[in-house]
């Protein structure tokens, strides 16, 4: 559904010109890879506090961890698929 909307988006912006559909799409990257960073840094932050905490729960922190990493870098993924898609649209 927000992809639909997105390419629908797009095919307005097409009218006006590319060249600010472009743009967003750029931004919109460089705006997940920031909050994709940010995430995962304070994910990691997070763990290492309890692990120091808890140091007997270091296995179930580490996999709580890992896994919460793996879903941020998965919709960091497909955010970035779907500005590519966008650009490669227009272009």
């Amino acid at each position: 559904m927000l992809l639909s909307l997105l390419l629908q988006a797009v095919a307005m912006a097409a009218n006006y010109g590319p060249g600010l559909a472009v743009m967003g799409a750029g931004i919109g990257a460089g705006l997940v890879a920031l909050g994709v960073g940010l995430g995962i840094g304070r994910i990691g932050g997070s763990a290492m506090d309890a692990i120091g905490r808890q140091p007997e729960a270091s296995g179930k922190i580490q996999t709580a961890m890992i896994i919460a990493a793996a879903l941020i870098e998965g919709l960091g993924l497909f955010a970035v698929v779907v500005c590519v898609l966008i650009w490669t649209k227009l272009v």
